[in-house]
């Protein structure tokens, strides 16, 4: 079933589009089913749980960073992941790129853009970021290569699509200002009830987990 609905959306997806697989509560099992599939890239949200299933699945996949970072668990993210995409501060980043500096990595990683602009929610409000990049760029172990946004909680798609849109354009913007060290190559945005409306905004990775392995069992 799972390696069906694989399948499906690799078929849907255009092939510019980076698919990853939003794993958080799936088992090992489950995730090798989607990686045999054709699944290249894998989402975790929390650390305690990327540690296991890395230490069981190993490196025949790329491994996302999609929920939040703490700081105080980023010297375990700096081995594990392949990509950071919640960068949403200065200091987060600062501690980041100093336990990759440690282990003689260089982590790609993309802004998490608070596109809703929702006081409770982490991440760089638009009109902030363009002041923080050059600091950013100045980090020597992280690499800078897109953006990220969530967008408000919602199903609806559409109602997600302004944001989709305006974190697009900020995209655009900050790829034409040519900034030394910064590089706007990824642009995540879109999950399973979003994901066609945020390639049409312009996303070239979409996290998608209950498409693939059906509703979240929480125990």
């Amino acid at each position: 079933m799972i390696g069906e609905k694989v399948k499906e959306l690799l078929g849907e997806v255009p092939e510019s589009v980076t698919i990853v697989a939003a794993i958080k509560t799936r088992t090992v099992d489950e995730v090798n089913e989607c990686i045999e599939a054709g699944i290249k890239n894998v989402g975790e949200n929390y650390m305690q749980e990327a540690v296991l299933k890395n230490l069981a699945i190993g490196s025949k996949v790329k491994w996302h960073l999609i929920g939040p970072l703490q700081t105080h668990k980023a010297k375990a993210a700096a081995k594990i992941f392949d990509m950071i995409e919640t960068i949403d501060c200065f200091h987060t980043a600062e501690v980041l790129n100093k336990h990759c500096r440690n282990i003689g990595k260089v982590m790609p990683v993309l802004l998490e853009i608070n596109s809703a602009r929702e006081e409770q929610k982490s991440g760089y409000m638009p009109e902030i970021l363009p002041d923080e990049l050059e600091k950013l760029a100045g980090l020597e172990n992280i690499r800078v290569q897109g953006l990220m946004t969530m967008g408000p909680q919602t199903e609806d798609g559409e109602v997600l699509r302004p944001y989709f849109r305006n974190t697009k354009k900020l995209f655009d913007e900050i790829k034409k200002a040519s900034i030394s060290g910064i590089e706007m190559k990824y642009l995540s945005m879109g999950m399973t009830a979003s994901y066609h409306e945020a390639i049409e905004e312009g996303a070239n990775i979409v996290r998608i987990g209950s498409l693939i392995f059906g509703p979240r069992n929480y125990h």
